[in-house]
């Protein structure tokens, strides 16, 4: 699906308003950019704060919104548990009012949104290679940080100007960053072994400028296609960075011990993403090209 916008969408015409300065996503989302010569600039509004909103909107008269603001929680989603007010006002209040702020000018707004939203069911096992669909209603209310994305999501599926990316356990080629879902596993005492969909920034987040360019909305599951377990992902890391890295396993009852909030695990069907992009690689062919051979150590090359 596509929105005629504001402007037209050629090279020279592209402005970008880009919101989350300081989170990851969002200082990637400067630097590709750069790098394509693209004109942006970093929101300074609050997102619940309507005339700041509205404020930059005039002052830079975007031809596109991007929002990779919001509250996942440090160190990790459990903050969301015991902060849900504070949860609530960036990833409900904010985010609803940035897309009416969008839609009012006429402006498709790219909401990189999550698919922690599901979990395995009956009728998407374990291993079944059945995935969770784009209209599919979310299942996981496990945590209160999912449980207010799914909520937003739902709400703005009345917003045509909105385009809507589940992301999903983010992973760059950036080994340092401890948002990276393979330095979080690599960093814990014990990690589950679970195949999940996932999301390989270095492939999917040019997709996303393009997505724009195309000026595509409604939602999609923004992972690359198929599923890879944490298993899977160490054996990788200890192939092509470290030789002598071991890890140590335990049951998703184990886990519950000391997690907060259950944790959403899940296949998304990525095959809406795949037919636009025939190019997009499967997850675990994007894994080594983008992550594993740029870090490959010269003890394994």
């Amino acid at each position: 699906m596509g929105l005629p916008t504001n402007g037209t969408t050629g090279e020279n015409q592209l402005k970008f308003l880009i919101y989350g300065r300081t989170g990851w996503i969002g200082g990637l989302l400067g630097k590709l950019c750069e790098a394509q010569g693209i004109s942006y600039v970093y929101g300074t509004g609050r997102l619940q704060n309507r005339s700041s909103l509205e404020a930059d909107i005039a002052e830079v008269k975007p031809s596109h919104v991007f929002n990779a603001a919001g509250v996942t929680g440090r160190p990790n989603v459990d903050w969301c548990e015991s902060h849900k007010v504070e949860t609530i006002t960036t990833n409900v209040v904010g985010t609803l009012t940035l897309a009416d702020v969008c839609r009012t000018k006429g402006i498709i707004l790219i909401n990189y949104a999550t698919g922690c939203i599901f979990e395995y069911d009956s009728l998407h096992t374990l291993g079944s290679g059945v995935g969770f669909k784009e209209e599919d209603t979310p299942n996981f209310i496990g945590s209160f940080y999912s449980k207010t994305k799914a909520m937003v999501e739902d709400l703005l599926h009345n917003y045509e100007n909105v385009c809507t990316l589940r992301v999903r356990m983010p992973i760059s080629s950036d080994l340092s960053n401890p948002r990276n879902f393979i330095t979080k596993i690599t960093r814990y005492d014990k990690v589950v072994d679970i195949p999940n969909s996932m999301t390989i920034l270095d492939e999917l987040l040019p997709i996303s400028l393009e997505m724009a360019k195309r000026n595509l909305t409604g939602v999609w599951n923004f992972t690359n296609p198929g599923v890879v377990s944490h298993n899977e992902i160490l054996q990788l890391y200890k192939d092509y960075v470290d030789p002598n890295f071991t890890w140590k396993n335990f049951t998703l009852e184990e886990q519950a011990k000391v997690i907060v909030a259950p944790r959403s695990n899940n296949e998304l069907d990525a095959s809406k993403l795949k037919n636009e992009f025939p190019e997009l690689l499967s997850i675990k062919e994007s894994l080594i090209k983008y992550v594993f051979e740029p870090n490959q150590t010269k003890v394994n090359a």
